[in-house]
């Protein structure tokens, strides 16, 4: 390589680095001109930098893979709609088709081409989960996507510069929080402007005219990159296959991996048919969070864009539960699609000399809905609250506790939801005992109460899982507990479908925990002691579970727990 060569590779790099800048700008000033603490707080949006032909080049390091990942296939739906060659300066366009985007009304995308001396040359998008759209509300009871909400085909949000306001009014129109709505659509504006304006300010510092070169760096670089990494691996075909609760029936998703030459396919058939409620998941999210698995377990720090992702590609037949049909029910997607991830991982725990996390729990997010007592005008409120049980343990460390896998949103501060809507949370807290035994201790779900701050009672959406089918262990490591859903007064509810509470009572959710890896006899006696310091677990999780013998004072009875362990190295 000759000098020359060494300093536009040099360049290239910086020039790299300076598009993950844009993006993280975009995607910082989305979350600070944002109104819903679904945003705000949560973090549920992505935003990305894409070339004239739709491929994502950077994407920023905050957001979801569900919405990563399923607007990275998505801005070419836009481009068959309206070229290029036609957009204007001042133009933003908007949908939200379950099927060309992020899965259920409720995630809207928005796509602002960037211009320099009148040409376009790039394209900002951001996704959003926006806290309603109307109709039945977020949840699992409709039959079809028109029981779900206002339904966005493709359209100009603005044009030249115009915004349409005759949508805007549809929207506003159609929604229980039109505030909160309307303004998190102009955050996704402000970002896809300001990200264009940042764009434009770096290719003038380094004299380009385009993108197409970069692009070309970036993708290329990140394909090689991805087919090195996926050479070292052992071909052919791991299946793997995970029951969760469903709605009416149990669900099984079945999955067969296969590493071929030219990088991993993973078929869903033979999984369920698609359910007639909606937790059914459209292929673009399917393939988002399967890629992500994926990426997580072989290649997290090659970036993710157009390139690294064309190594993965992704099939279901049509008519199951991964690749629901038009006009089925999607709203609560993510009670299956949020699966994928650990169904791809046990393929490839198979594949791998090094071990992989057990099972993880997931993400119980009831959306809860009442009226404030006004008594001239009563108003309906919504709010999308994030909580998250436990991850599956790793070979050789714990599970993460309360922690949102595979999503990565934030969880909403307490205080943010009682802000904005009339609610109390009375408790929440870790789950003991929850996490899965192991070598490795899954980790661990929590203990959430939440109930009226009005005197009133209020509904709940409820949109959970694992609760027959709780997360499983690996090689010898327990399942996690499973999850429940009661109130105060004991009242059980239904894992899924609007319920309410009364004003004098509170909801009771007790999330799901972790799998255990490994042997729990395997665990050393010191971190079981530890365990059960912070009170992770209990004294007879602790006997019975790992075979250590703790006395009531609470110190350890070697003698006794020398003998439950006796043959395991560990415990010397």
């Amino acid at each position: 390589m000759t000098a020359h060569d060494s300093v536009k590779e040099i360049r290239r790099q910086v020039m790299w680095n300076r598009l993950i800048a844009v993006v993280e700008e975009q995607a910082q000033t989305l979350i600070r001109a944002s109104f819903s603490p679904t945003v705000r707080e949560a973090g549920d949006l992505s935003a990305g930098i894409f070339d004239t032909k739709g491929r994502m080049l950077a994407q920023a390091v905050t957001g979801t893979p569900g919405h990563v990942n399923s607007m990275a296939t998505a801005i070419t739906h836009f481009l068959d709609r309206h070229p290029i060659g036609t957009m204007r300066p001042g133009d933003c366009f908007i949908t939200n088709d379950p099927w060309l985007t992020a899965g259920h009304l409720h995630d809207v995308t928005v796509v602002t081409p960037a211009f320099k001396v009148a040409k376009a040359v790039g394209l900002f998008a951001a996704t959003i989960h926006v806290i309603d759209v109307g109709g039945r509300g977020m949840g699992t009871d409709a039959r079809q996507v028109y029981e779900e909400g206002l339904y966005i085909p493709i359209m100009h949000l603005s044009r030249e510069g115009r915004v349409n306001e005759d949508l805007l009014a549809l929207v506003r129109a159609n929604t229980r929080e039109p505030i909160q709505v309307e303004g998190d659509v102009f955050s996704c504006m402000a970002a896809g402007d300001e990200g264009a304006r940042r764009l434009i300010e770096m290719m003038s510092e380094f004299d380009i005219s385009d993108l197409d070169e970069l692009a070309e760096f970036i993708i290329g670089n990140s394909r090689d990159a991805m087919l090195k990494r996926l050479s070292a691996l052992p071909r052919g075909t791991y299946r793997n296959s995970m029951t969760i609760d469903g709605y009416d029936e149990p669900i099984t998703v079945v999955a067969a991996l296969t590493i071929h030459e030219a990088g991993v396919h993973v078929d869903y058939a033979d999984s369920s048919p698609e359910s007639r409620f909606g937790i059914n998941v459209v292929l673009n999210y399917t393939a988002a969070y399967t890629t992500f698995g994926i990426k997580c377990c072989l290649a997290p720090e090659i970036p993710n864009n157009y390139g690294s992702m064309s190594t993965i590609t992704v099939s279901a037949p049509e008519g199951t539960i991964v690749n629901a049909r038009f006009p089925a029910p999607v709203s609560a997607r993510h009670v299956v699609g949020h699966m994928s991830p650990d169904i791809v991982i046990g393929c490839l725990h198979q594949a791998l000399s090094v071990g992989l996390p057990a099972e993880g729990s997931m993400m119980w997010n009831p959306m809860l809905r009442g009226t404030r007592g006004l008594a001239n005008e009563p108003r309906t409120w919504e709010i999308y609250t994030f909580h998250s049980g436990g991850m599956g343990a790793r070979p050789n460390k714990d599970g993460h506790s309360a922690t949102a896998f595979p999503s990565g949103v934030r969880t909403v501060p307490l205080e943010a939801s009682e802000a904005v809507a009339p609610i109390l949370y009375w408790r929440k807290e870790l789950r003991p005992d929850s996490g899965g035994a192991g070598r490795a201790r899954g980790g661990l779900g929590q203990v959430i109460e939440i109930g009226s701050a009005n005197g009133e009672s209020f509904g709940v959406q409820a949109m959970f899982d694992r609760i027959d089918h709780p997360a499983r262990g690996r090689e010898g490591g327990y399942a996690g507990m499973a999850g429940r859903i009661s109130t105060a007064r004991q009242r059980p509810f239904r894992s899924k479908g609007l319920q309410s509470v009364e004003s004098d009572d509170v909801l009771r959710l007790e999330l799901p925990g972790g799998g255990g890896f490994g042997d729990p006899r395997e665990r050393t006696i010191e971190l079981v002691m530890q365990d059960l310091a912070q009170g992770l677990i209990s004294r007879g999780a602790a006997r019975d579970l790992y075979g250590v013998i703790v006395r009531e004072d609470g110190s350890l009875d070697m003698t006794a727990t020398g003998s439950t362990r006796e043959g395991c190295g560990k415990a010397q």
